[in-house]
Parts: structure tokens; sequence; C-alpha cells
């Protein structure tokens, strides 16, 4: 939806949850990850569905989201709790030492009858976003893709409530998928 079209309440949505993400991404590269838990609420869903190749007039089958289809990540706040927590220990394999990441946020869109001040208690979020990762001495790793995020008002302030991320690659490269897109 373009800015023109926004209503000055969906005008300043939008500049809430583009500061939210920027402020969450921030977190994470700052490696304040049991801060970060807290912008989640308890009842997450948060996705990483594989992506496959398809034919183009199959484009919609594209990534695998159904209930029984795999992903590199399906998990709640719990396990991303249970992540974190490990981390803390100082004995996780894949994260110690910790990796130094970049995460970059773009093109962000409310929905439309949110930017248009029709309700703002959950607002879906669409953008794309790019992920530089560096650990050790040689391994670096760069990710692209998209999020669709639910945010939810909870106390006055947004929480996310589900994210799916959409990863612009059908093989992940990387050694691992440690860090935290």
């Amino acid at each position: 939806m373009s800015e023109a079209k926004l209503s000055s309440r969906g005008t300043a949505l939008l500049q809430e949850v583009e500061q939210f993400l920027y402020s969450e991404a921030e977190m994470v590269d700052d490696r304040q990850f049991r801060e970060w838990l807290n912008l989640f609420t308890d009842d997450l869903e948060y996705r990483v569905p594989m992506a496959r190749n398809v034919r183009s007039d199959n484009i919609d089958n594209e990534y695998m989201e159904g209930a029984h289809d795999i992903h590199w990540i399906d998990e709640g706040k719990e396990t991303l709790t249970q992540r974190v927590e490990q981390i803390h220990t100082g004995v996780h394999w894949a994260e110690e030492p910790l990796s130094r990441t970049t995460h970059l946020i773009s093109n962000v869109r409310v929905s439309e009858s949110v930017a248009l001040g029709l309700k703002d208690e959950e607002v879906d979020v669409r953008y794309v976003f790019l992920t530089y990762r560096h650990r050790l001495n040689d391994q670096e790793d760069t990710v692209v893709g998209r999020r669709r995020d639910l945010l939810r008002r909870v106390d006055g302030q947004l929480k996310i409530a589900r994210r799916t991320i959409y990863l612009n690659q059908t093989v992940f490269l990387a050694r691992s998928l440690s860090h935290f897109l």
C-alpha cells in the first residue's frame, strides 16, 4: 500500500512497526537474546518453511507450509527460550564463540485494513530482510528472504505472535542454522 493512501493513524502505526522491527534486529545483533525473547507472545508460532523449485504454474506451492510439511524451523516460544538458554551456557557447539550478525530490514508493509486505521490490535506485516553472519575466522553466510509477521498489541506494546520466514534458498548453504534469522 502506498503511503499516500495511509491514514495519519496508519502512518503512525507503520512508523511504530518499523521502529519495532529495527529495535528487534538490533537486539539480536547486540546478542541481547533474553531481552529479545520478551518481544514474543507466549503462543508464538515461529516457522521457516522449506522452499522447493516448482514450475511457474505451481508457484503457490513453492514453500512447504502445511502442518505435515518440512520446515527448517518450526518452534514456539518455549523452544526459542531453550535455544537462548543453551547459548548462554557457553558450551553451545554451534554458537561458541557467538556469531557476529547484522540484520537489515526493508520494504515494510502493513495490511490494508490496519494502514487505513480500521484496527490495530493485530498487525499483519510483510517485509524483506538480509542477515549477514560471520563466525570464527572463516565462516561467513548471507541469508536473504521475506518475513511475514503477525504483531499483537499486549499491554500497549507490540509483540510477535507469528513469524514466517521465507528464505530465497532451496538448499541452505551455511554450515548451521544456529543463529537467529
